[in-house]
């Protein structure tokens, strides 16, 4: 018989807040180059630096059992990660996991999201921030968005009636298209999230220059629709408003205009296996060390958990004024 573990039922902070949530990345690769994520010319990580699938899935399994009752699977694009189909079957069906989430950029969709739905993920955020077709191949350098608006029809066919939009709004780039966006999702009867871009990673644009607060997206929303506040959430930094006789519920995610960390119920870990108590700091706990070292024993990965609680920092740190982004590491590398 093998030692008993000692886990506890729930994950506290130094400050008292409940983490049941969180962001696994499974690769840092994508098949997106987003302005606003990372460079041009990527250098991704060797495969043998990347958790295995088995280790995201025993990672999972670990958090669930601590009390996390909402993943978010991410990347990079996860989508393109080979045999990420096993890793959604493996962890979908949880006892105590009440919401399996993906996030992409909708380019694999239209031959996946059955199966997805099948495999038990119940939400799906899809990354689109413009609906003309040059403009997105110029935010994305790469990007089809033919491809990814049969990815979302192929998400709404498949029975997913929990679908959201992520748009990052950037001046002079498509924050003009705020509104036509906004028109998409109630004419589609989805979500929309519109989030202002953080400063992850050097890019070759001044991110002061291309900022847009959420107050200024939602002034500019509110001179076309009657739009209410809601106090509704779905367990993540958004805050919600409802437009009568629709459908859609409208996002903010407002990392500089209204810092969310007060009530922060969730870490990150990315796709090598390091666990970021913060998105916009450095606190950081290596786990994919100890998941090798120790194949067939959970004790030293569940402590280090435990034990990280207690770095976990009380908010984030940016500053669009700085030279340097105050986080070096681009977004596909943490995980969107």
């Amino acid at each position: 018989m093998g030692k008993q573990l000692h886990i506890p039922d729930a994950l506290i902070d130094q400050f008292g807040r409940k983490v049941d949530y969180i962001r696994l990345s499974i690769t840092d690769r994508c098949d997106f180059r987003c302005v606003y994520c990372m460079a041009e010319d990527m250098t991704f990580l060797p495969r043998d630096e990347v958790l295995s699938l088995e280790e995201c899935a025993r990672l999972v399994k670990i958090f669930v059992q601590m009390g996390v009752s909402k993943v978010r699977i991410t990347g990079g694009e996860p989508l393109v990660r080979k045999n990420a189909q096993w890793l959604f079957e493996e962890i979908g069906h949880l006892p105590g996991l009440k919401e399996l989430v993906v996030t992409t950029n909708g380019s694999q969709l239209e031959h996946q999201a059955a199966a997805l739905r099948q495999a038990g993920v119940k939400r799906i955020n899809i990354s689109v921030d413009s609906l003309n077709a040059d403009r997105f191949r110029k935010i994305t350098r790469v990007g089809d968005l033919s491809k990814v608006l049969r990815g979302i029809q192929a998400a709404k066919d498949a029975g997913f009636d929990n679908i959201k939009l992520n748009s990052v709004i950037m001046r002079g780039v498509n924050d003009d298209e705020a509104l036509d966006l906004l028109r998409f999702a109630i004419d589609q009867q989805i979500d929309i999230s519109y989030i202002e871009e953080m400063p992850l990673g050097a890019v070759d644009h001044a991110r002061g220059d291309t900022y847009v607060s959420n107050a200024e997206t939602l002034k500019r929303l509110q001179q076309r629709y009657s739009m209410i506040s809601s106090t509704e959430s779905t367990g993540g930094p958004a805050r919600y408003w409802r437009i009568p006789g629709t459908a859609t519920r409208v996002g903010f995610i407002s990392p500089h205009s209204h810092n969310f960390c007060e009530s922060c119920n969730r870490v990150r870990i990315t796709c090598k296996g390091e666990l970021y108590l913060c998105l916009g700091q450095d606190h950081m706990v290596e786990l994919m060390p100890l998941l090798r070292e120790h194949p067939h024993d959970d004790q030293p990965v569940v402590d280090a958990i435990v034990n990280s609680m207690q770095i976990k920092p009380k908010g984030h740190d940016f500053d669009l004024a700085r030279a340097q982004p105050a986080v070096v590491r681009f977004m596909s590398v943490t995980g969107g």
